[in-house]
């Protein structure tokens, strides 16, 4: 997608080039690599206790249909000879500092995602290479021969059709998705396979007869404003290939949160208080090392049949200090109390980060 759309009406300009590299099995390669035993064997990274989730999964136990998020009862039913290693998240992060630095050799355009995928616009780069497609190449080279890990990369004018491309040939290919292809690449692709439709946003889509992008795009922009909000918009223009989001640097953290299963359910108010101290810290670190603060507490409950509540409190001036963070998750459990059942998870989150060194808010990033 180019800076001015001539869909819309705003004059011809130069399309943009970017690339969505995402790295395979990216938790799951990294074991795989740093232990000769288990290569080529099915993996999860995760938890193996009955109350465990898999946090990736080798393309060896994805063939068995396990999944990240999977609970890990489910996936060793799946996969009987499933392995289980116990995620290291230092390693994956001194990993993807290794990528990052690959990425910032071509531009310094660079908006990660997570800590295995990114997107990069390399309209204008710094090695002067003319065609995105000799880059993406380039870089996963690169990355191979200095992680021995493989990374999948789809390439187009638009961050949209880019991460589409990166999934398409997967694993240890790429893509290209040209302004000529992506309106018809759009067309026959399912709604639940757009980027950011989650199940229920697809089965609102399919309630309304509509399955495909073609399907959108037959619907009028009043009709999908009317129907699904501020993200109408959204959908109406990528299911014509159309999106105007620029690759972001630097994209900030807006919240950071930590939450943890349980072995055992619980329903006592001083059990839970306990479980959430833990927690506290972690965020609490966060806005330490960081020198952020944020306005807003937020408490996730999740109960033993799965269904999920959350609760949240916002005050005047930032958290500032981690007995007032304590104080604030502490108040909101106790307003729960009696919980209606057991809790198999506590989360906690801080958001409406703001950094001290900077007037304006901070921008989203998932985490």
């Amino acid at each position: 997608m180019s800076s001015a759309d001539p869909a819309r009406g705003d004059g011809e300009a130069r399309p943009r080039k970017i690339i969505h590299i995402d790295m395979d099995a990216f938790y799951a390669s990294v074991e795989q690599r740093d232990n000769p035993a288990v290569r080529g064997k099915p993996l999860a990274v995760g938890g193996s206790a009955e109350r465990g989730v898999v946090a990736a999964a080798s393309y060896e136990a994805r063939k068995f249909g396990v999944r990240s998020a999977m609970p890990s009862v489910t996936a060793r039913r799946q996969c009987p000879e499933l392995i289980f290693v116990k995620p290291r998240f230092e390693v994956y992060k001194a990993v993807s500092r290794q990528i990052r630095d690959i990425f910032a050799e071509h531009t310094e355009i660079i908006e990660p995602l997570s800590l295995d995928e990114a997107y990069l616009d390399v309209t204008e780069n710094l090695q002067n290479i003319p065609l995105a497609t000799e880059i993406a190449t380039a870089i996963r080279a690169k990355i191979l021969a200095e992680t021995g890990l493989t990374a999948s990369a789809g390439i187009s004018y638009n961050k949209f059709l880019a991460k589409l491309a990166s999934d398409h040939r997967k694993p240890n290919g790429q893509f290209v998705i040209t302004p000529r292809m992506g309106p018809a690449f759009v067309e026959d692709l399912p709604v639940g396979r757009f980027h950011g439709i989650g199940p229920a946003t697809t089965a609102r889509f399919n309630g309304l007869g509509i399955f495909t992008g073609l399907d959108i795009r037959n619907q009028t922009l009043e009709f999908m404003n009317a129907n699904f909000g501020k993200s109408g918009a959204y959908y109406y223009w990528i299911s014509r290939g159309v999106d105007d989001r620029p690759v972001r640097a630097n994209r900030i953290r807006k919240s950071i949160g930590a939450e943890n299963t349980f072995s055992n359910d619980l329903t006592a108010f001083e059990a839970l208080a306990v479980e959430l101290q833990p927690l506290i810290d972690k965020v609490w670190q966060h806005c330490e090392s960081s020198g952020s603060r944020g306005r807003t507490v937020t408490l996730k409950v999740k109960f033993f049949d799965f269904e999920i509540i959350t609760r949240s409190r916002s005050v005047s001036t930032p958290v500032s200090s981690r007995a007032h963070l304590e104080r604030l998750a502490i108040d909101l459990l106790r307003h729960e109390m009696p919980l209606p059942k057991p809790v198999r998870l506590l989360g906690i989150s801080l958001s409406a980060l703001r950094d001290p060194d900077r007037a304006q808010p901070q921008l989203d990033l998932p985490i």
